[in-house]
């Protein structure tokens, strides 16, 4: 059985920039283990799987274009949410299997999410994520290295330093992480960007991502009620580097920007 695979660089402004994200369509749902080693083989943050099938419960997709049914595995565990590999899947789409469409939907474990056509970018409405201030974790300050001036917590931890400089120079000890849900952002206000960012979650197999859009959703709540807009830029300061566009809209945060293609393949699944 062969199954393609397609990977693709999210909020890329350049080759080799973005988050890199493996894109497998399927016609059917195979065994989640048999997932689960697809993506530990193919060893990115995420790999995005689809079908055209919707699950029971799903209800009628929220706008227009078509539909699918999207989840989302690290090289460890399945996940609840992944921004930048429903972007890839997105990009994928849009480009090769439904040209004449301005927009995609996907059912996931996060509900409808959608991404539209925006010129030659693209743009992905996430759910805003709530974040609520709390007492730095001292072992967490430790393992990150850091001087917070704040910290968060929702979805993600949220550590808030003073500077980007600050973000960019950060050496965390993995081996001292605390168990966390899922990761902690490391963030900032930016001089390349309005705010700039870092993503670790060691314990769900991303030592750090190279661009996080679910961290932007709650990022963009966050930097809007600092900066007293709803628009706002964004840089992600890994390696790779990333650069997005932030929207404020009312409980959506709307992430605009750009995917490159870096390879198309076919996966020879064992019979």
């Amino acid at each position: 059985m062969e199954v393609l695979l397609h990977q693709i660089d999210a909020f890329a402004d350049a080759p080799f920039t973005g988050n890199p994200a493996a894109v497998m369509p399927l016609l059917s749902w195979l065994d989640d283990d048999l997932l689960q080693r697809l993506a530990e083989e193919n060893n990115l943050a995420e790999t995005a799987f689809y079908t055209s099938a919707l699950p029971l419960g799903a209800g009628r997709p929220p706008g227009d274009g078509p539909a699918f049914h999207l989840r989302w595995f690290t090289p460890v565990l399945e996940v609840d949410m992944c921004g930048h590999a429903t972007f890839a899947a997105a990009a994928y789409l849009l480009e090769d299997m439904h040209p004449e469409a301005e927009q995609v939907q996907f059912f996931t474990r996060s509900g409808w999410l959608s991404v539209e056509r925006l010129g030659d970018a693209l743009r992905m409405s996430l759910p805003a994520m709530p974040s609520v201030d709390v007492e730095p974790d001292p072992a967490l300050i430790a393992a990150l290295g850091v001087r917070p001036l704040r910290a968060l917590s929702g979805q993600d931890e949220i550590v808030v330093v003073a500077t980007e400089a600050a973000v960019r120079s950060a050496r965390p000890d993995f081996g001292a992480f605390p168990v966390l849900p899922r990761g902690v952002i490391l963030t900032a206000p930016g001089d390349s960007a309005d705010f700039v960012s870092r993503f670790f979650a060691p314990g769900v197999g991303v030592p750090e991502d190279p661009v996080t859009g679910s961290a932007h959703a709650q990022l963009t709540p966050l930097w809007s009620r600092d900066f007293g807009r709803t628009e706002l830029s964004a840089r992600q300061l890994s390696r790779r580097g990333g650069l997005l566009h932030c929207t404020l809209a009312g409980d959506r945060v709307l992430l605009t920007g750009h995917c490159h293609r870096y390879l198309d393949g076919v996966v020879q699944l064992p019979d």
